[in-house]
C-alpha cells in the first residue's frame, strides 16, 4: 500500500459544475495530471461532448477553465494499493466548501461508485448538494463503452447553460 494525495483542484469564480474523482492513477500521478493513462476515457468524452481535441495539460485546463467545469477529487489522502480503487483505506477527504465558496457551482458529479460513496458518507453532510453519479471513465469499467459513457455524461451539458 502506497499513501497518495490529491492533485490540486482546477477552478475558477465562474466555475458552475464540479466532478469529483476519487485519487490519481499511478499513470497520473507520474504525469502530474488528472485522467492520464492512455486508455482512460475522460478526456475522450469531453472531446466527444464538445468536438474538441485536448492534447496537452494546457488544453486540458483551459477547456475546464472556458466551460466553467471544475475538478478534484474526493480524496486528500489515502492508501492504496496500485490505482484500484477497491483498496483505498485511510481515507482524509478534501474540503469541497473550500472552492464551493469560491465558485458559482451549484452541481456536483462524481465518477464511479467508490467516490459516490465516499460523497455520500463523508463529504454530502457538509456541502448539502446530492451528487449526481456518473460512471467511472477508466477502462476497468468494461460496462460501459465510450459512445455510452459520452451519453450518459450529456447530463453536464444541462448544468452549464
Amino acid at each position: 500500500m502506497n499513501t497518495v494525495y490529491s492533485f490540486e483542484p482546477i477552478f475558477d469564480k465562474n466555475s458552475k459544475v464540479l466532478i469529483l474523482g476519487t485519487v490519481p492513477s499511478i499513470t497520473s500521478r507520474e504525469k502530474n495530471f488528472y485522467y492520464s493513462h492512455a486508455s482512460n476515457r475522460f478526456w475522450k468524452i469531453f472531446e466527444n461532448l464538445f468536438n474538441v481535441k485536448l492534447n496537452t495539460v494546457e488544453e486540458k485546463i483551459n477547456f475546464l477553465l472556458k466551460n466553467n467545469i471544475a475538478l478534484w477529487g474526493t480524496i486528500k489522502k489515502c492508501d492504496i494499493e496500485g490505482s484500484k480503487d477497491s483498496s483505498i483505506r485511510n481515507v482524509h477527504v478534501n474540503d469541497i466548501n473550500s472552492i464551493l465558496k469560491l465558485t458559482n457551482i451549484k452541481t456536483i458529479y462524481v465518477t464511479g461508485k467508490v467516490a459516490l460513496n465516499i460523497y455520500n458518507k463523508q463529504i454530502y453532510n457538509k456541502t448539502n448538494i446530492e451528487a449526481i453519479y456518473l460512471p467511472c471513465p477508466s477502462s476497468a469499467n468494461a460496462s460501459f463503452n465510450l459512445e455510452k459513457l459520452t451519453e450518459i455524461y450529456k447530463i453536464i451539458l444541462n448544468n452549464l447553460k
